[in-house]
This record gives C-alpha cells, structure tokens and sequence, in this order.
C-alpha cells in the first residue's frame, strides 16, 4: 500500500476545518511523541511557541479561519515509543481526528524492532478509532554531523527508513523531517541552522517540520 496522496488523504477533515458555523465542529490534531513535539530546545527550556505543535496550529487557523481547532499534545520529554505505546488509550480519549507520532530520536535507545511494534501497535489502535495518522521521521542530532561516527549516523537515517516503511504498509501520511533537513544540508546549510541543542531542533529546524505536516492541509 503506498504512502496516500497529500491532496485527499485528509479530505474529510479538511471540508470539516473549511466549514463555518452552525455547520462547523472541533477539529482536534494530537501531536505525541518524546521532547521535540513536547517543544524542549535548549534543555530545560520548552519554547512552547515556537515548536512545531503551535506552528502546525497557527498555519492552520489562517488557511481555515472559520475552523474551532485544538492541537493538542501529548508528548513527554525523554520518551520513548515503548512508553508512548503504553498510554496511547490516553491519546485516544481526546477522539483526534489527526494524530501525529514522533518518537524517532529517541528509538535509538530500544532498537528498530522494537520500535516497530511499538509504531505498529500506535498505528492499528489510531486507525480503529477513526482517526487519520502522519508520521514523522526523526529530526537530526549533532550524530549528523559530517565528523560524527559513522555507525551513529546511519542509525538515524535507519529509523527514518523503518518510520518511511510503516507508512507505506499502513498508507498513512508521512512528514519526512529527516529527509527534509538532510537536504536544506546538501544544499549548502549547516546543521547549527537546526539545533538549539545536540538534540533538539530549533526555531527554524521546527519551522521546516511545520512545513512537512501543513502539505497534508492543502486549502483548494
């Protein structure tokens, strides 16, 4: 099963956010995922305002003004899939229409297969609930850099092969944020333009993750 088309995968919440009232109803997005959703950037500091979540939602509301949307997130800092998985009835109780997963950094720690069970697990359960699903690649760490050893390297980019996989096996939304980000690098960027920290992205690095999620929202 491929990865669906942009223009129509969210129809149906689309013609929700571009409906006005008394036709209208709450939209909600739940973003979930470890520490770059939750909006750490320079720990221990969470710019709220400036992380992707907030983005997402801002954009939103000047493409759909007449839309009640809430962008809710779930994340926690330090996280992993394994624990994410575990709370997801969590995630669920807030009936997303949108959910979007994020744990790709920090899947380092457990591995892929274990990762993919986990994704797995989060998928098949937001898919049951009638919820529509995009996935999110890692954003990259200071294992990016061209010194850096080549193993942590490749690990990275591993489990943004096996998150590009899933979505096709389940033909949900993807938001490539790791291919994203490698390309604004071979087009002559610095990964300091991206970090606020080793591991976390800044105001611009979320800023090309928004921009990722909104090609699912196109307003014609």
């Amino acid at each position: 099963m491929p990865i669906p088309d942009r223009t129509t995968y969210l129809a149906e919440v689309i013609a929700a956010l571009k409906a006005q009232w008394p036709d209208n109803r709450t939209v909600n997005i739940v973003c979930h995922g470890h520490s770059v959703p939750a909006g750490y950037f320079a720990t221990p500091l969470v710019d709220t305002f400036h992380a992707y979540p907030h983005l997402l939602h801002r954009e939103l509301k000047e493409r759909f003004p007449f839309a009640v949307i809430n962008v809710i997130v779930t994340a926690i800092g330090g996280e992993n899939s394994t624990s994410g998985a575990a709370r997801f009835a969590d995630v669920l109780a807030h009936q997303p229409d949108i959910v979007t997963i994020d744990y790709g950094l920090n899947d380092r720690r457990i591995g892929l297969e274990q990762a993919r069970q986990n994704w797995i697990a989060m998928i098949q359960a937001a898919l049951t609930a009638g919820s529509r699903v995009i996935l999110l690649t890692p954003t990259p760490d200071i294992t990016q850099r061209p010194d850096a050893d080549l193993a942590a390297r490749q690990e990275l980019s591993r489990h943004a092969a096996q998150i590009r996989e899933l979505a096709a096996a389940y033909g949900v939304g993807l938001a490539d944020s790791f291919a994203t980000c490698q390309r604004y690098l071979a087009d002559g960027g610095d990964l300091s333009d991206l970090l606020s920290w080793s591991n976390h992205p800044n105001a611009a690095g979320h800023a090309l993750v928004a921009r990722e999620l909104l090609r699912w929202f196109p307003i014609a």
